[in-house]
């Protein structure tokens, strides 16, 4: 990547003429990080949303950003619950407190089994996320001042989000790797109504990701 050894934010020297130095911009910068996590081919998601309410969850897919991913999330009063996604076929396994507040139904104890049901089934709201990940870059990027994260030198640029109005209005921040290859290393959204932290890591590892034992599985017909 051209802008890899280039995400210090130092003065370069440019081809267009001599002795002229060009710095490249922080939307240059934010661009070539997300293009490089664009290209992976695995990646693990950490995130954690926080309501000015109080109410809060965090979730951590595995994923091969196609079909193939692993997830499990955690509600801070409504229990959690694990997901495998292969393809078109969800394996998802509820928490007795996930059942008792989302399906209605109670059990004594935590259970073990998976349940499976189509992936076309899923619903915003119901915890099931995509292996997918829109890695693209938007708004108008400024720099920051470095850092790291989880030790790994960093470079902040910061987005003010647009489409937020008046009292709705916030920024994110965005911490792109300044060693090695340009990954994009965590994602901070700072709003009135909530605040987000989102962390990437295992860039490249292997999936592992693997359908449950059969012995372990209901079809979501036999479950009810």
């Amino acid at each position: 990547m051209v802008l890899a050894s280039l995400l210090l934010g130092a003065a370069v020297t440019g081809c267009a003429s001599a002795g002229e130095e060009k710095e490249f911009s922080a939307d240059d910068l934010l661009a070539e990080a997300h293009e490089t996590m664009g290209d992976l081919k695995t990646v693990t998601v950490t995130a954690s949303t926080t309501g000015t309410a109080g109410s809060s969850f965090s979730s951590r897919p595995t994923t091969d950003l196609e079909g193939r991913c692993a997830n499990k999330i955690t509600w801070t009063n409504d229990g959690s619950l694990q997901q495998i996604r292969i393809d078109g076929t969800d394996y998802v396994r509820p928490d007795r407190v996930y059942l008792a507040r989302w399906s209605g139904h109670s059990a004594a104890k935590d259970q073990n089994r998976w349940i499976r049901t189509s992936a076309a089934r899923a619903k915003q709201g119901d915890g099931l996320v995509d292996c997918t990940w829109p890695f693209t870059a938007f708004g108008t990027a400024a720099k920051g001042g470095p850092t790291e994260v989880e030790g790994r030198p960093a470079l902040a640029l910061k987005v003010a989000d647009e489409a937020g109005k008046g009292e709705t209005q916030g920024a994110y921040t965005f911490y792109v790797a300044t060693e090695g290859k340009p990954y994009l290393l965590r994602v901070v959204y700072q709003g009135n109504d909530y605040r987000s932290t989102t962390t990437f890591s295992a860039f490249d590892k292997p999936l592992g990701v693997r359908a449950p034992a059969a012995d372990t599985v209901l079809d979501s017909a036999d479950a009810g």
